[in-house]
């Protein structure tokens, strides 16, 4: 089952382990390598191979391992070891998956105004809560002056942050991210739109695969120019998981994503006078003590609690329409057995 090819499409033991020995003699493994609207493109050890969306399936994304049968037909889907979800834009109460079975989340903020460190505390939350080593990409170094400024707000957040300033158009530059670009590894990309993902892409793979658009010189605000999230092979092995440009992101079931990506907090609240501190006016409170003396700042406690209510709320939210879903399906299913047994006349 371990051929070269599924090694090289991100097939791992911990996939081979969740197969019975039917299914490995029986059923084809395929990886989503592409998601548009209406079907998911699949990748097996021979061939790609196209699958209609349907109501039928289960939810899918990129990246997810899937068994076929001889027909092509869905089987099931693979446990999968990283996910990374939001809630989707809008007011709708729903969950949207953006990206699965990631190794490292390339974070790309450009070195303009496109930098905000509001912004990159939410992606660091998704990545913490699905626990992937994210790496921060700051592009677009030839039009800043005074990059080691940017690092240095960056590793403010937390020590251990990995941090990389590249220029997407030269290729010496974008070398610096071939460490985490090994072979059979998946890597993800986050950013908004205009920050150069489509830029570093087509450097990455060495070719124009993704169309880039223009930036406004007034507003540094580019262009959506990603319609579809795909995968793609790179030259040094590792497969790249392009996601459009996201403008909204909203956190849903990132408490421990959350609560990661602001540990500091967490370990400044333990030193609080009161278990229940809220950390605003209450005496004796470490957080806000730390914030007189400098040690944190208030946007950074101002974006936490921001983050908190937002992920709080999105999940109550989405809970909340589960539990009405399953009501409305239990309300249906006790309406047709009642018109069965009317037909049957008793």
């Amino acid at each position: 089952m371990q051929t070269n090819v599924l090694l090289n499409l991100g097939w791992r033991p911990a996939f081979q382990q969740q197969l019975s020995l039917n299914e490995l003699e029986t059923y084809t493994p395929a990886r989503i390598i592409a998601q548009h609207r209406s079907e998911y493109v699949l990748q097996t050890e021979q061939s790609e191979i196209h699958l209609p969306i349907l109501h039928s399936l289960p939810a899918l994304t990129v990246g997810d391992w899937l068994l076929l049968d001889s027909q092509h037909h869905f089987v099931r889907e693979l446990e999968r070891f990283s996910l990374f979800s939001r809630k989707a834009a809008g007011h709708k109460n729903a969950l949207q998956l953006i990206a699965a079975n990631v190794d490292t989340l390339f974070i790309v903020m450009s070195l303009n105004h496109n930098f905000n460190l509001n912004r990159l505390e939410r992606y660091l939350a998704l990545a913490h809560e699905a626990q992937v080593e994210p790496l921060i990409v700051l592009s677009k170094a030839d039009l800043c002056p005074n990059p080691d400024d940017y690092v240095q707000q960056v590793q403010q957040l937390g020590g251990r942050l990995l941090v990389e300033v590249i220029n997407g158009l030269d290729a010496n530059s974008v070398a610096k991210l071939k460490p985490w670009c090994s072979a059979g590894q998946t890597i993800a990309l986050l950013g908004s739109s205009g920050v150069g993902k489509s830029t570093l892409i087509n450097s990455l793979l060495g070719q124009s695969t993704q169309m880039t658009g223009a930036i406004s010189a007034e507003q540094d605000k580019g262009r959506h120019t990603t319609t579809s999230r795909s995968l793609h092979v790179m030259p040094m092995g590792a497969l790249l998981l392009d996601t459009p440009g996201m403008r909204e992101l909203q956190l849903s079931d990132c408490e421990e994503g959350v609560a990661t990506t602001f540990s500091e907090i967490s370990d400044l609240a333990q030193h609080c006078r009161f278990a229940d501190c809220q950390h605003e006016h209450e005496p004796g409170c470490a957080v806000q003590a730390a914030i007189q003396t400098g040690e944190l700042s208030l946007r950074r406690l101002q974006n936490y609690r921001k983050l908190q209510r937002e992920q709080a709320h999105n999940s109550a939210s989405l809970a909340e329409k589960h539990a009405l879903a399953q009501k409305h399906g239990r309300l249906i299913k006790a309406i047709q057995a009642e018109n069965r047994k009317e037909k049957k006349g008793y």
